[in-house]
Order: structure tokens, then C-alpha cells, then sequence
């Protein structure tokens, strides 16, 4: 039977009952008990594009097998899912197994498709980085990459909601980086550098806060991610990257380098756009206004177009909202065709 990936597997029984397996890992089990005090294990389990809940019940295999299984392994799950309602997924007469070695390295890399468009991301990314002209922040750039690629590429943009994957933060970096040069050409007063390296950057304390193991999908948390959250990371993270610069060898550079640093911190210390977000200041530069609105629009639209794949019918042409989004989800317009 061919695997499906849970995000795959999300979509199928979107549209009806399918009989299907999928490898995953474990990233919580928790015993419970039903109204009648009858018990009941209950299992979070995720891959590479995706997360899921599972529930074996006293009277099935599925729940002898639980009773020994620990967060953090790998599994083959086969078995029954249907969409139920606005709670998921529901499997049903589902069956487990451990997986081997090989199967468990072959899971942690993700689906091929998913593995492919993460890589031509991370090229483009490095590329984009090549084009920029302030040696300032093409250095700063690329000594981020270099310094820290490894786990850029496994860090998610998010725990929930967006991009909320191993690799996600990279697919939604490159994401905007392609809208920025776009805006950056249609608004020339733009200063190019500086928006597409903010673009870069914005996220970059997510490598603490959102960064998963080499060795598995469950995202863990940590002091540093707890106590000072993405902005204040990133912010101390490039002030530390700034430092490793010789800024000596561009003396008399224009605009002065500790600008040139200013409105940099800026943009990550303002990209949530309100105070009410987590943004300690508000964007106060053009530079700051566009990164914030890219940053939002390709968060919006990720949640958009991954809400059609999952939600309920509500009505023709209407779906159940997906949250944070602010209301149901209407089928879009088909593209006019000649």
C-alpha cells in the first residue's frame, strides 16, 4: 500500500473515507479515560509536512500496542481515516508497527517533492544573497548562512498555523524574498539590500525558538526561546554577526555602516507591525511597512491555501474556518481561461 504523508493523507479524507498508511513519529502519548473511566491512550504524531491526532481505545490492538510505545519513536500507522467534522482526523481499526532504521532515515528526510522544493528554496535564497551590492549586508548575509545554514534549513517558520514544519522557515523566507524583489523593483525609492537582507533575518532567533532536532520532527522548547522569543534573539544575533564584520575596509561608505545597522535591527524589531504582536516598535521605515505586509501576506496565504485541503464543507462553495483566519473559507474563483 502506498505511504501518504500526513498532509496528503489530511487531503484524501477530506473527500471521504481511505484506507491508508503513513510513518510518522511520536511526539506525545498521553493515557486518558473515556466518560465511562474505560482508558484510552491518546498519541500526537507528526512527519514533514504535518501533524495529527490518534486515540486507541481499550478494546483494540492499536491500544496494546500503545501501552509500550515513548515519545519520540518512529512509526508505521495502517489503518482506517475519515474526516469528523471540525476535530480532525479519525482513524479507525488502525494497526502500528516500529519502523527500521532505513525506513525512519527515508522519514526524516520528507517526501521527495517536499524535500526538492526545500532545496531549490535554499539555492534560491543563497542566489538572491549574491545579488545584493552593500558588501555590509551581503557579508552579514552570508556569513548567516554559512555560519548557521544547517539550521536554518531545519527550522520551522512557526509552531502552529504557517509553515509550521522541519524546513518551513526556509520556504517562507524564499517565499518572501521573491515578493520583495518584486515590490523592490515596482517601488525603486525601496533600498533593495536592505529589505531582502531583513527578509533573511527577520525570523533568524526562530533557529532557537522553532528549531527541531536532526534527529526528529517534534519541536522542542527551550530557556532561551521561552524567556526572550524570536525578535530579542534575532536582534542579539545580528548585532553578534555585525561585530565579526571589518567594517574598517569600508570606511567613508555611504550610507554609514552604524545606519546601515540601525534600520537592520529595525526591520526585526518591528516586522509584527503592532505592539499587541510582539513588535517592541512599530515600522517607522518604507523598508520596515513592506517587510511587515510580505511577512503577513505569505503567512495569510499559506493558512489559506492549506485550510482548503483540510476544512469541512459547511455549504456550496463554503468551508469551515480555519483559525487564525477570521472567518469561513469561500472556494476561490476558477482563473478565467481563453
Amino acid at each position: 500500500m502506498e505511504i501518504l504523508s500526513i498532509s496528503n493523507l489530511k487531503s484524501a479524507a477530506a473527500v471521504g473515507h481511505v484506507e491508508a498508511c503513513v510513518h510518522v513519529q511520536v511526539e506525545a502519548i498521553t493515557q486518558k479515560e473515556t466518560r465511562d473511566q474505560k482508558p484510552y491512550f491518546e498519541l500526537a504524531v507528526v512527519d514533514a509536512t504535518s501533524k495529527m491526532t490518534l486515540r486507541a481505545w481499550s478494546d483494540t490492538a492499536a491500544f496494546q500496542a500503545c501501552s509500550g510505545l515513548r515519545r519520540g519513536e518512529f512509526l508505521e500507522v495502517h489503518g482506517h481515516f475519515v474526516k469528523n467534522g471540525g476535530f480532525g482526523l479519525d482513524a479507525r481499526q488502525w494497526e502500528c508497527r516500529c519502523l527500521t532504521p532505513e525506513e525512519r532515515e527515508a522519514l526524516l528526510a520528507g517526501p521527495e517533492e517536499l524535500r526538492e522544493k526545500q532545496r531549490t528554496d535554499y539555492e534560491f535564497i543563497v542566489q538572491t544573497v549574491s545579488t545584493l551590492c552593500d558588501p555590509r549586508l551581503k557579508t552579514l548575509c552570508e556569513h548567516f548562512l554559512n555560519d548557521f545554514g544547517v539550521r536554518f534549513r531545519r527550522t520551522a517558520a512557526a509552531r502552529n498555523y504557517h509553515h509550521a514544519r522541519r524546513g518551513g522557515l526556509v520556504e517562507h523566507t524564499s517565499q518572501m524574498m521573491r515578493t520583495g524583489c518584486l515590490i523592490a523593483d515596482l517601488y525603486p525609492q525601496l533600498n533593495r539590500d536592505l529589505l531582502l537582507s531583513g527578509i533573511l533575518l527577520h525570523d533568524c532567533g526562530k533557529l532557537w525558538e522553532n528549531s527541531l532536532p536532526e534527529n526528529g520532527f517534534t519541536m522542542p522548547y527551550n530557556e532561551t526561546g521561552e524567556l526572550l522569543g524570536h525578535i530579542n534573539i534575532g536582534i542579539e544575533l545580528v548585532n553578534a554577526l555585525w561585530r565579526k564584520l571589518d567594517l574598517s575596509q569600508w570606511a567613508g561608505l555611504e550610507p554609514d555602516s552604524e545606519d546601515v545597522r540601525m534600520h537592520l535591527l529595525h526591520l526585526i524589531a518591528s516586522h509584527h507591525g503592532e505592539h499587541e504582536f510582539g513588535s517592541p516598535v512599530v515600522p517607522k521605515t518604507p523598508e520596515a511597512h513592506a517587510l511587515h505586509h510580505i511577512d503577513n501576506l505569505d503567512a495569510k496565504l499559506e493558512m489559506v491555501f492549506a485550510g482548503y485541503q483540510t476544512a469541512s464543507p459547511l455549504g456550496p462553495r463554503v468551508f469551515e474556518r480555519v483559525r487564525p483566519l477570521p472567518g469561513n473559507l469561500i472556494q476561490p474563483l476558477g482563473k478565467f481561461a481563453v
